[in-house]
């Protein structure tokens, strides 16, 4: 038999009480299936970025000829970085 649950008053306690706890406690994982949530968007954050005035025309026209904005594009390059980064 499984904990239950309890009620959590926010979103805030219940997140914290996730932290503070061992789920498989609560669920029984060997039931769970995977799922793919496909048109969930990440959250995203304004930063302020100071580049170079340079970079940011190269950047530019790379993005021109792939038909894209250039902070698309800049989103693209730093995503493929930080997956290189993490594999080695």
């Amino acid at each position: 038999m499984k904990k239950q649950i309890p009620k959590f008053q926010s979103e805030t306690e219940e997140r914290l009480f996730w932290q503070q706890h061992d789920s498989s406690e609560y669920f029984d994982w060997s039931d769970g299936e995977e799922v793919v949530f496909s048109r969930l968007k990440p959250t995203t954050r304004k930063i302020s970025l100071r580049l170079p005035e340079s970079m940011i025309e190269e950047l530019k026209l790379l993005a021109n000829k792939r038909d894209v904005p250039y902070q698309s594009l800049l989103k693209i390059f730093l995503s493929e970085r930080i997956d290189s980064e993490l594999r080695h």
